[in-house]
Order: C-alpha cells, then sequence, then structure tokens
C-alpha cells in the first residue's frame, strides 16, 4: 500500500471557539488535492444526527466521541482520511479512541478561554457564564488538553492555512501522505509553509 493509500484519523480537540472547524475548512482541499479521500465528521453535525438525543453528562460525552470514533475507524480501515472536529474534553475517551483506530493523529487546537469568549458567535459563552447553559466546557465542566499530542495548532499565534499547512506538514512526515503529492501550481505557498513546518520538527 502506498503512502496515498493509507487512512488515518485526525482528531482536532479543543474548545468551542477554538478554531477546530476552521482549520477543517482549510485542511480539506489541501488533502483533496493531494489524491486523498476525505470526510469530516464535525462535533456539531454530529450531534444532530449520530449522536441526536445525548446530553451532556460525561457519560453523554463519551458516548458521543466513542461513536464519532467508531465511525472515523470505519473510514480510516478503508483508506480514508477521517478528520473529527470535535470538542472531547476528556482525555480517557481520546486515548480510548485512539487505541481502537491506530493510525490516529490528535491535533491540539488551542487557544485561551478568554480568546474564545472573545470569538463567541453563537453567544454560548454568554449564555454558559449567565448560568443559563449548564456543562459547558471551559466555563462549568473541565477540558483536559493533551499531554502528548502529535500537532499543536496555537491559533492565537497562527492563522487557519498555517494550521492546515502544520497538519500536512506533520502527514508528511509520518508517512501518511507523498511528499511530491499536489499540484504546485495551486499550493506552493502551502508547500513552502509546510518546509518550514517540516524543518523545524525534523531532526
Amino acid at each position: 500500500m502506498s503512502n496515498n493509500d493509507r487512512g488515518v484519523t485526525i482528531w482536532l480537540t479543543g474548545l468551542s471557539g477554538a478554531g477546530k472547524s476552521t482549520i477543517t475548512e482549510h485542511l480539506v482541499p489541501m488533502l483533496k488535492a493531494r489524491g486523498k479521500k476525505v470526510e469530516v465528521l464535525d462535533g456539531d453535525v454530529v450531534r444532530t444526527n449520530l449522536s441526536k438525543g445525548l446530553g451532556f453528562s460525561k457519560e453523554d460525552r463519551d458516548t458521543n466521541i466513542r461513536r464519532i470514533g467508531f465511525v472515523c475507524n470505519l473510514l480510516t480501515r478503508n483508506g480514508v482520511v477521517a478528520i473529527a472536529a470535535a470538542i472531547s474534553p476528556y482525555k480517557a475517551v481520546r486515548q480510548e479512541v485512539r487505541e481502537m483506530i491506530g493510525d490516529f493523529v490528535e491535533v491540539y487546537v488551542k487557544a485561551s478561554l478568554e480568546t474564545c469568549i472573545q470569538r463567541d458567535v453563537k453567544g454560548l459563552y454568554k449564555k454558559a457564564l449567565a448560568g443559563e447553559i449548564k456543562q459547558f466546557t471551559g466555563v462549568s465542566d473541565p477540558y483536559e488538553p493533551p499531554e502528548n499530542p502529535e500537532v499543536i495548532c496555537d491559533t492565537e499565534r497562527e492563522t487557519p492555512q498555517e494550521s492546515a499547512a502544520k497538519i500536512v506538514a506533520y502527514l508528511k512526515k509520518a508517512g501518511y501522505l507523498e511528499t511530491n503529492a499536489g499540484t504546485e501550481e495551486n499550493f506552493i505557498e502551502t508547500e513552502k509553509t509546510e518546509n518550514v513546518y517540516l524543518e523545524q520538527e525534523l531532526p
């Protein structure tokens, strides 16, 4: 199996408003341009379909993540790049999903609570801080940051394009993408950014 036929799950975890969905929007076309089959499981979309009816207790949150992980596992073993963009606040269930899938790249989408509150386009933090939403991650429910993620995207310091390019660079280094895959005409700036990250990370 060539590198470009390998499936992998890219798991973006972080607070609401950290930038998971925005990075995903930039990452998908980069991967498709390199010949990858890509499917996205966005936390908000999953909750209205696959996990409809679940609440926000720890048990329900873990069930939601296990369901996303199950689908990602099916996709990954069939050569698809599965991108999960979900808050997934608890370390234990993220580790459980990692062990189930195997080909798993954890991406910590890092942003401070203060920044996420400032970005609060849906007004969810405002409601949570006012006590109108219970068990809200980062306010009244904990978020457990990854200890050893494969990639950290600091969205207070990086553009979404830079964060997506950092993930692509890691996928190349880890053997999930051919190093020469993609069209130079469309992605010359992206390639430059990826090469910078590779130079920084490779010994």
